[in-house]
């Protein structure tokens, strides 16, 4: 913003077109069997070429339908890829467990029961070991807050955290350029689509 560059110019440009050419896409809510809640996180480890944040976030979904997500540039520069990881885990672990106060308060039938922990993936092997593995945290002093707030949550079995390979990562499409194909495999997995045909 305060030095901006041709580069920066023609990426604008790039989104304004993406955009005028999907106005009429959105996600589109329907009637599902589960009311299961489960989540997605992901980070692209020091993307950002002008201060090497990562971007990282979350998306959760109720049953098929995307009701909630966040990702944006964090607020300190990971020293790993399982640093910056975690700290998108630990965002979409957060949300979650709000997100199961909400619906229960409001008393949506199913959201959870003690034997059925929502699942959060994450792409990470790191990440996912730091929860089964205390001897390999203490490597990893600098992501303590957060390792605590996430592996309470899963002792406590209020939630459950799941790998999956990179190649189905489906939140890759918020953090980092894909190919064509890939950003529109995504893109129709996460049910944004032009509205039906008339």
């Amino acid at each position: 913003m305060h030095a901006p560059t041709d580069s920066h110019w023609a990426a604008v440009k790039r989104i304004l077109c993406y955009l005028k050419g999907t106005t009429s896409y959105g996600f589109h809510i329907t009637r599902g069997s589960s009311f299961a809640l489960h989540g997605v996180t992901d980070a692209d480890w020091a993307g950002s070429i002008d201060d090497r944040k990562s971007t990282g976030g979350y998306l959760v979904f109720f049953g098929q339908t995307p009701i909630s997500w966040k990702f944006g540039k964090q607020r300190t520069v990971a020293r790993s890829s399982t640093e910056d990881e975690y700290k998108a885990l630990a965002d979409g672990t957060a949300e979650v467990i709000w997100l199961q106060y909400l619906l229960t308060d409001l008393q949506v039938p199913s959201v959870f029961t003690p034997t059925i922990a929502p699942t959060i993936w994450c792409d990470n092997l790191g990440a996912t070991y730091l929860l089964a593995n205390p001897i390999f945290h203490a490597r990893t002093k600098h992501v303590e807050v957060d390792y605590h707030f996430v592996h309470d949550r899963v002792a406590k079995k209020e939630i459950q955290i799941c790998f999956v390979p990179s190649r189905d990562q489906l939140v890759d499409v918020f953090t980092e350029p894909l190919p064509v194909v890939s950003f529109t495999a995504f893109r129709f997995k996460l049910r944004v689509d032009p509205p039906p045909s008339a």
